[in-house]
Parts: C-alpha cells; structure tokens; sequence
C-alpha cells in the first residue's frame, strides 16, 4: 500500500489519545484538525495561548472528542513542567497512543561563521532537546499503548544537512539521529513504532520565510499529508517500524545494518 493513499475510516482513531507539538499553524493544525475528525483525542502542544483555544473551540464546535490545551514553549529548559505533563496526561487519559514532534523554529540562513550562537542554541533548544526531553517523558506513557507511534518531523536537510541552513538543519539531523538509536533501541523491547517524516515543500509559514520569493500556492498545501501521518499513526495500518517516510509515500529503513 502507498501510504499516501491510506484512508483512515470513519471514527478509526475514537479513544486514542495523540500529543501533537507546534498544533496552532501549518502541519500540527492540519494534523490536529485531520485526527480530531477521525475521533481522536488530540492534545494541542503551543505557546500561544489564544490560538489554542481558537483551537479548541474549532474542535469542540465541530463535535468532535475534546481536546487538551498545553500551553509550553519549547524554547525554554523546564524539567518541573514536563514532569507535570507526564502527571496530568497519566491521571487524564492513562495512555498516550501517538507523540507527533512537529513544532519547529527556522533561525538564521546565513554562512556558519556569521550565525549568531544565541539563535544556534535557541533553535537547537526548540528543535532538538525538547523533543529528546519530551519523548523521555512520555515514553512510559507511549509504552501504555497497544500500537503506540513517535514520529519526528524532519526535512530534507536534516537527513543531508546543505550549506546555509545553520543550525535547522544541523538539529534536524540530530533528531534524526536520535529517532534511529530509539527505533534500534526499541525494536525487540516495545510495540511503539518509531518514524521520521520528510513532509517537503509544504504550505506553512516556515516554508514562506525559508523561501520569501516562492507563490505559495505551488507548494501542497498541510492537508496533503493527513493520509500519511494516520497511515503512521494507525495501530491496523501495518506500516513499518523504524522508517524514514518522504511526503510522496517512500521510505526506507532508520538504521542502516553493518557488519561493525
């Protein structure tokens, strides 16, 4: 099956309980939006405040499963707060079903040697060692599921980092680093399945600022990649585990076997 043709029934994800990070805008509204219509509990990773609740009520109006709000920013250290978030989640819900690591910050696109150290350790804060703390947390809770999914947001340049993508793509590769020592880790210990997904160009306001001069309207716009993130996500889809996912449906293995 092309994952990209997958097509979720009706009420498919009722009682599974998915965290999306970065759920106000591009990728993690859509996514929240896409899974909220297929029954899904969704819970709204943000720093804006009021557009989670917009959010929220969107969803709420919509009659779909009520949603949680949690208000974090990334961008900041806060152990106490994401211990916090394990509490809540395990006395709410007593299960997470999907972790979706799709927040994400651009920084500077300017040569190595001029990139401002304060952007390079924020963007790395935002982009890599939240998710890395995120997923620690929540692991135990992910390892409550039958058929749990943690999937990383990545791109193409954090799978072959290019010349003036600073620290994105350098963080980005780091994610990527650590979602195949989990998908090796977890192979023979866990049903959770680990994945990246490149979602390529993609309408969002990200890609408008990566790209100032490109018509925003020949890029796909974020609903374009619900089939994909639900084929990922769904515990009878029989997607592989340990894959890297491009947005047109290929993949390939996580962890490149050798004889070292």
């Amino acid at each position: 099956m092309n994952p990209v043709k997958f097509n979720a029934e009706p009420n498919s994800f009722a009682g599974r309980v998915i965290l999306i990070t970065g759920a106000t805008s591009g990728i993690g509204r859509s996514l929240a939006l896409g899974l909220a219509q297929l029954g899904a509990t969704v819970l709204l990773l943000g720093r804006d405040v009021a557009a989670l609740e917009a959010l929220f009520d969107k969803i709420k109006d919509s009659h779909h499963p009520e949603p949680g709000i949690v208000p974090f920013d990334l961008s900041q250290d806060d152990p106490e707060r994401l211990s916090t978030l394990k509490q809540v989640i395990t006395e709410r819900y007593g299960v997470l079903d999907g972790l979706i690591h799709n927040a994400a910050i651009l920084g500077d696109r300017v040569p190595f040697e001029h990139y401002n150290m304060t952007t390079w350790a924020q963007v790395f804060r935002t982009n890599f060692e939240s998710p890395v703390a995120l997923t620690q947390a929540l692991l135990p809770l992910l390892q409550q599921s039958s058929g749990g999914a943690l999937i990383f947001t990545s791109s193409s340049v954090g799978y072959s980092p290019k010349a003036y993508w600073g620290a994105y793509a350098a963080s980005k590769y780091a994610l990527e680093g650590v979602a195949s020592l989990l998908s090796e880790e977890l192979e023979n210990t866990s049903d959770i399945r680990v994945s990246v997904v490149n979602p390529g160009a993609t309408r969002t306001k990200m890609r408008q600022a990566a790209y100032p001069s490109e018509d925003p309207a020949s890029v796909k716009p974020p609903e374009d990649l619900l089939a994909l993130f639900t084929y990922l996500l769904s515990a009878t889809s029989g997607a592989p585990r340990g894959h890297r996912f491009q947005s047109n449906g290929n993949h390939q293995p996580l962890v490149r076997r050798t004889n070292d």
